[in-house]
């Protein structure tokens, strides 16, 4: 998402873009094969190291209705703080009244590090949701979208489904020959693509229970796993009753974990050379590009509703923990 995510997709219809497929075609990589890996855990971020994460500061480059904050102003303000049990919160300001128009306090933040490959498990006790918001939790490259950018949950309002995309350099799509290999529903565009005015990217999108927004945070959230590799991208998602028991051992073994929701597969995207350098992130955004078109009334409207602090009572991230495993 963040960084820019689609200009038009409305929360829940399928994304529209001409496909361009992968030059060059390689024999297609079943994503057990993948998984068939033993992972040592490398990172381990939880409570206060995510106080520790870079805030950024800067204008929305999805053009959303937000003043992020820096750490300073978000830890002063009491939107960025770690609870007694030790859930992080970052939070979207649910007390301002504003004018129609103004920018809401909202936090984004990247971990200190980034990555290039490995096993990555967030466990989230609850995301944001309601009107106007747009969160995300995604990992990008610096340079964009030469360096790729990996959505792994990404809704706008009150939406029950998630959207997982990729967004790329030219030269990346996603893999027909590779939706038997997940659960979701292919949903937008096979390009990959993105700049130049056409930002929606190539998605897959899990409709199932419990995966995005209140449905998610009413049986305490759950896991969001992601593995990158040679072979491809694959992301899973756990309720908090489903989790398996090696990802709580801290010993995961992506092999056992049946289909993920999406696999973006080698077969038509050269990996390394399309995502490079990651850092995690998160963030909520206010209408803008994609919350803006999708909300009834359009973006004007949902500027206006930006001023209603009721409207963002669950506006915020609880986090238990991100682990991330290297092969």
């Amino acid at each position: 998402m963040p960084s820019f995510s689609s200009l038009v997709l409305l929360a829940l219809l399928p994304l529209v873009a001409r496909a361009a497929p992968y030059s060059t075609v390689r024999r297609h990589q079943n994503v057990s094969l993948e998984t068939r890996t033993t992972y040592t855990l490398k990172d381990h971020y939880t409570g206060k190291d995510f106080l520790d994460w870079d805030f950024f500061s800067a204008s929305d480059p999805t053009h959303g209705n937000v003043n992020f904050l820096t750490k300073s102003e978000a830890t002063s303000k009491g939107l960025a703080y770690v609870q007694a049990d030790g859930t992080t919160i970052l939070a979207t300001d649910s007390t301002t009244k504003l004018k129609a128009g103004d920018n809401r306090d909202s936090i984004r933040i990247s971990s200190p590090k980034s990555y290039n490959s490995g096993l990555f498990i967030a466990d989230i006790w609850a995301m944001p949701h309601g009107p106007t918001v747009w969160p995300a939790y995604w990992t990008v490259g610096p340079n964009w979208p030469n360096d790729g950018e990996i959505d792994i949950i990404e809704g706008v309002g009150d939406s029950t489904s998630n959207q997982m995309t990729l967004h790329t350099s030219s030269g990346c799509s996603l893999a027909t020959s590779a939706v038997s290999d997940f659960t979701g529903k292919h949903t937008s565009t096979t390009n990959c693509a993105s700049g130049a005015g056409n930002n929606n990217g190539c998605g897959v999108t899990d409709f199932a229970p419990n995966v995005y927004g209140h449905e998610f945070n009413v049986v305490a959230g759950g896991v969001y796993a992601h593995v990158v590799a040679d072979s491809g991208i694959s992301i899973w998602h756990f309720s908090r009753d489903a989790i398996p028991a090696d990802i709580t051992e801290q010993k995961p073994n992506p092999a056992g974990w049946g289909k993920p929701a999406a696999f973006f597969s080698s077969a038509a995207c050269d990996i390394s050379q399309h995502f490079k350098d990651h850092v995690l992130t998160f963030d909520t955004t206010l209408c803008g590009d994609w919350a803006g078109a999708a909300f009834p009334g359009g973006p004007s409207a949902c500027a206006a509703a930006v001023a209603d602090p009721s409207n963002f009572a669950v506006a915020k991230w609880q986090l238990n923990y991100v682990s991330v495993y290297e092969s």
